[in-house]
């Protein structure tokens, strides 16, 4: 039962940020109104799997016969308009199973399929836990650039966060979270996650400590590269994967700049 409580909280967790962003950032409403009709149809995928989970050889049929299509639903009735319109006009010339295993193989993907695929997946390998490894391709480790995977399904890091450590004069290890199934792995602070750069005067960061205090880019003058960190210290009541969608207008600043996200966000900004 404590287990239980314990995963339900962390649904009721990502629900309650995004209501509270909602009321405090107007810019990204449609994103968190999508978000929080998808945290429905996600919490629904990782319970059932949580109790009956899929064999890995029949997650790809799992995820793409019932998963994506409520995914899709949701979309269209709480999505915007122009993404609702591309959902629609992708059903009528492509097959879910192909963009499943596209994401789960670590490909290229068009943004709508990535958004659908990654929606649908991403709730039954987070309930699969360590099983996920034997899902998805791509050996964990550090990539062919340097740069740091999950250990457990070797997918790239989405963001970072400084954890409190509840002491104000020590600092937390550095975390970073995985894109496909939401583990997460310490990695050296002054590091880039993009290319293990670690010469301090090629990693600039990028912040607005008056509009998001918790909230950072670190770049990488090496491989072009970033990802938003969620410092905790400043705000321990934010959910990293959801505070993650109201860091649009530091993203666009830093792309500016002319560096690119290492992996764009669950509505592929970045």
């Amino acid at each position: 039962m404590a287990v239980d409580t314990l995963v339900t909280d962390v649904w009721t967790r990502r629900r309650r940020r995004a209501r509270q962003l909602l009321e405090r950032h107007s810019f990204a409403a449609q994103l968190l109104q999508l978000y929080h009709a998808l945290l429905d149809v996600q919490e629904r995928a990782f319970l059932a799997v949580r109790q009956a989970p899929p064999s890995p050889a029949g997650v790809l049929g799992y995820v793409s016969d019932g998963i994506v299509a409520d995914v899709v639903t949701a979309t269209i009735d709480a999505g915007p308009p122009t993404l609702a319109d591309a959902v629609r006009a992708r059903l009528r010339n492509g097959e879910p199973a192909t963009w499943v295993a596209a994401w789960l193989a670590g490909k290229e993907q068009a943004p709508v399929e990535q958004y659908l695929a990654r929606a649908a997946t991403s709730p039954v390998l987070e309930a699969l836990g360590p099983a996920a490894g034997e899902v998805c391709s791509g050996p964990a480790g550090e990539t062919r650039s340097g740069g740091p995977q999950c250990p457990r399904c070797g997918g790239l890091p989405q963001l970072s966060c400084l954890p409190e450590s509840g002491d104000a004069l020590v600092s937390g290890p550095r975390t970073l979270l995985c894109c496909r199934c939401g583990e997460s792995w310490t990695y050296q602070r002054m590091t880039c996650p993009g290319c293990g750069e670690h010469t301090t005067a090629k990693l600039p960061i990028f912040a607005d400590a008056e509009r998001w205090p918790h909230l950072r880019a670190d770049a990488c003058e090496t491989c072009r590269r970033y990802l938003i960190t969620i410092d905790l210290r400043k705000d321990p009541e934010a959910v990293p994967v959801v505070d993650e969608l109201v860091a649009l207008p530091l993203d666009l600043y830093v792309q500016e700049r002319g560096f690119a996200k290492i992996v764009p966000n669950l509505m592929a900004i970045g």
